[in-house]
């Protein structure tokens, strides 16, 4: 079984290289606008390596970001008021294109997935 999700894994990490045409190293840090796929909801955010400054519906938070690898990031909150806020949030790139990325994006523990693409605009 082990040998089975490294192999998944091993053609997942495959499949996001090959539809690549720009490098996911690009997208660590920026200025961001993202649009949900569902909702077409749009918020914009500034990143650095380690934190992102996001604005959604004119309320701006705060998040901490860890890189799990190059192609996947938890969220955090860096100050949570609700036990929501502090749950992690994970993002998995899925694919690049140019100047931006597709995700596909969930809280720890739930069912609750959201897509959608975020743009470099700068």
């Amino acid at each position: 079984m082990r040998y089975l999700s490294a192999l998944f894994f091993s053609l997942l990490l495959a499949s996001c290289l090959k539809n690549s045409s720009g490098s996911v190293e690009d997208f660590r840090e920026g200025r961001f606008k993202t649009i949900l796929e569902d909702n077409e909801a749009v918020s914009v955010a500034v990143r650095n390596d380690s934190l992102q400054i996001e604005t959604y519906e004119q309320v701006t938070d705060t998040f901490l970001i860890r890189w799990l690898d190059p192609f996947e990031y938890v969220l955090r909150k860096k100050n949570p008021k609700t036990l929501l806020d502090s749950t992690d949030f994970h993002v998995k790139i899925t694919r690049i294109s140019g100047g931006s990325y597709e995700f596909k994006a969930f809280y720890s523990g739930s069912n609750f997935q959201q897509k959608g693409t975020a743009y470099k605009i700068d």
